[in-house]
């Protein structure tokens, strides 16, 4: 298995894409700790079947958000399973608003989840790992709106692309100690932060038009990324953005 033995800690984990990376890192051997923040019994749930497949996992009630809640997380990776090797800064939100309609309210709360959460738990996790002495990863689950602009959602472009420069700069920083920091950039995912398009037939058929390969991703499909990067095979990539995409950002060159 892949992630054997390894310890991941994924924050927004009990629904959407961070679900389907637990899932995915536990079938291949990982322990795995889910953050969580709200629907406790959906939590419950994912270790009931996480433990059914013969694997291991807990669950942490934190606000990625307070850099208390973080510091929480981290040591309950390590209370539950001795070390902590990968964390999956996954968690996210958006508010779908252009820069004219965007309240301090709103830029403060995406700019807290998206990017503020990532900033400290790469502290976190760095620290953490360099006390192990046998480095780790960083995982981001960016967007391709780290680089692509999405007007109408300024405040989340302007998250994704501080996680673009933190991936870079913090990679090239945290190198030395041996851990790797890399962002995963998906498309357009088949989750619920993208209800409101996957129930409109018009929508979808015009967004299916504009992806190359001509629909969706299923989160699976970016978890089984997640195991890639935190697995040995890609044991020389780091300060980088992978993305996801169906090849949406090169479908609209010429557009």
């Amino acid at each position: 298995m892949l992630l054997n033995g390894k310890t991941m800690v994924v924050t927004g984990g009990n629904s959407g894409i961070g679900e389907a990376i637990v899932l995915a890192a536990a079938r291949q051997g990982a322990n795995v700790v889910i953050d969580y923040v709200v629907h406790p019994d959906e939590t419950k749930d994912l270790i009931a079947q996480v433990e059914a497949a013969g694997g291991r996992a807990v669950g942490v009630q934190a606000d990625v958000s307070k850099v208390a809640d973080l510091h929480r997380m981290i040591h309950a990776a390590v209370d539950a399973f001795g070390q902590l090797d990968v964390l999956v800064n996954n968690a996210g939100v958006e508010t779908r608003t252009s820069i004219l309609d965007t309240t301090e309210e709103q830029y403060e709360r995406v700019l807290a989840i998206n990017l503020k959460s990532a900033f400290f738990g790469t502290q976190l996790a760095a620290r953490q790992f360099i006390a192990q002495g046998h480095g780790g990863l960083v995982l981001n689950i960016s967007s391709v709106h780290e680089e692509w602009p999405m007007p109408g959602n300024v405040a989340y472009c302007v998250a994704k692309g501080g996680t673009r420069m933190l991936a870079r700069t913090a990679g090239v920083e945290l190198g030395p100690h041996g851990i790797r920091v890399v962002n995963i950039g998906p498309g357009a995912v088949a989750t619920p932060i993208n209800a409101s398009t996957l129930d409109d037939p018009e929508k979808m058929k015009a967004l299916d038009a504009a992806i190359p390969l001509g629909r969706m991703a299923q989160p699976a499909e970016i978890a089984d990324v997640v195991v890639f990067l935190a697995s040995a095979q890609s044991a020389y990539l780091t300060a980088t953005t992978v993305f996801v995409d169906g090849g949406i950002m090169m479908g609209s060159v010429g557009l």
